[in-house]
């Protein structure tokens, strides 16, 4: 990958998808060594989507002590659906 970046000029797409991949390949590579590890991150896309989607709400806790409230029955709630998904823990 590298001579075909250096075959092209620095400002060039490809150029930089190429330097962008070298600068990450161990990141990049992690999965083929380690089969735990997913090619995506869809499920932390998918964890994060309810804390955006609820982001507006939770403006109008109330107070500091509501928002507080709100934190500890969100994590309460997280991690109970989280040990549902994965009973070994």
């Amino acid at each position: 990958m590298r001579e075909q970046a250096a075959r092209l000029s620095r400002g060039h797409d490809l150029a930089k998808a190429i330097k962008y991949i070298l600068k990450r390949w161990t990141a990049f590579t992690l999965f083929v060594e380690d089969g735990r590890v997913c090619m995506s991150n869809n499920a932390a896309e998918r964890g994060l989507r309810g804390i955006a989607l609820g982001r507006k709400s939770w403006l109008f806790c109330g107070s500091d002590r509501g928002g507080e409230r709100a934190a500890a029955m969100y994590s309460l709630i997280i991690t109970c659906l989280c040990r549902a998904r994965h009973k070994a823990v």
